[in-house]
């Protein structure tokens, strides 16, 4: 193992991040008193170019009028290829209250994009006495986005979080569907006359997580669009936690218990962690590396196996 310790993510739930647009103030209530870890209000993709100002308007003032608990409250902001992103970076920060916790930038291409927000970030936190540091947090969903990843990741003290938005994503790598995230119909092998779909998101989940586990940022899965799919959601929410995301979007209030479910580890899966560990240290007294649980093999690898899951249920039983 390299002499370089690998940094540990920021210790804060995240299991569902429930987006709602900026344009409608109406729905903001419910998102507060929603079960989600964080919520996002957008600016980007769900307002309209004519609705921008507005939705701006709608988000500052709500970031101090509702209480939003303990949740970890972001914008996401208009991406750095469009007119609008700066006024949103200035407005929030000159004119919304310290509850803002998040600035989220979508289709981060490289970590120049980072840098200009972080410079432009600093700029008026120093020019306005905020004394309270806003935190960021990328969308990777350009082909770009996935070629530049840990560079990325490695880009600002800044950045907190990373996701995986798959809609631009397949947009801009030519992928053929219309499709966001999930099973695509025509991403299948054939073996015996039967077919068998694979995972086209695997390998951006595994760069993204393999990148945000490096710099100590913690890796998200992004939106399920078919919300009407519950089981489709929950198979990909399954996936993403096994290879080591820590949640997913929600873009429809039911997906937020799903999510919830999904990224909070089992009784079952807590009391095995707790007795792997308890059985490593019986080894450890007796002199030995590794030892045999419930027919398997636990060793030094199994202690920190165990620790995530441990760990994992005590951050969300304290958030």
């Amino acid at each position: 193992m390299s002499f370089r310790i690998q940094p540990a993510a920021p210790a804060r739930p995240n299991r569902c991040q429930l987006f709602g647009p900026g344009s409608r103030p109406a729905i903001f209530e419910k998102m507060a008193g929603s079960a989600a870890d964080v919520i996002n209000l957008d600016l980007e993709d769900s307002v309209a170019p004519d609705d921008k100002a507005d939705a701006r308007k709608n988000i500052i003032q709500a970031i101090g009028d509702i209480d939003w608990g303990t949740k970890t409250l972001s914008v996401r902001i208009n991406g750095l290829d469009t007119p609008f992103w700066y006024r949103d970076v200035v407005d929030l920060l000159e004119q919304a209250g310290d509850r803002l916790d998040q600035i989220m930038i979508p289709k981060a291409g490289c970590a120049a994009d980072i840098y200009a927000v972080d410079a432009l970030v600093t700029a008026v936190e120093r020019a306005k006495g905020r004394t309270k540091p806003i935190s960021l947090e990328v969308i990777i969903e350009t082909a770009a986005g996935i070629a530049h990843v840990e560079e990325i990741a490695a880009s600002s003290p800044r950045l907190q979080a990373m996701s995986l938005g798959a809609a631009d994503f397949a947009a801009s790598m030519g992928m053929q569907t219309t499709g966001i995230g999930g099973t695509q119909e025509n991403y299948y092998m054939v073996r015996e006359g039967q077919k068998y779909w694979p995972d086209p998101w695997h390998w951006a989940q595994a760069a993204i997580v393999a990148a945000c586990r490096t710099h100590g940022i913690l890796p998200v899965d992004g939106p399920f669009g078919d919300f009407s799919d519950d089981d489709g959601f929950v198979a990909q929410a399954r996936r993403s936690a096994t290879l080591g995301m820590v949640g997913k979007w929600a873009i429809h209030p039911k997906q937020v218990t799903l999510a919830n479910e999904v990224f909070t580890p089992s009784a079952e899966a807590v009391a095995e962690a707790k007795e792997i560990l308890a059985a490593m240290e019986k080894a450890k007294a007796e002199g030995a590396g590794a030892t045999v649980y419930k027919g398997r093999l636990v060793d030094i690898a199994s202690i920190k196996q165990a620790e995530v899951v441990v760990k994992q249920a005590a951050l969300i039983a304290g958030g």
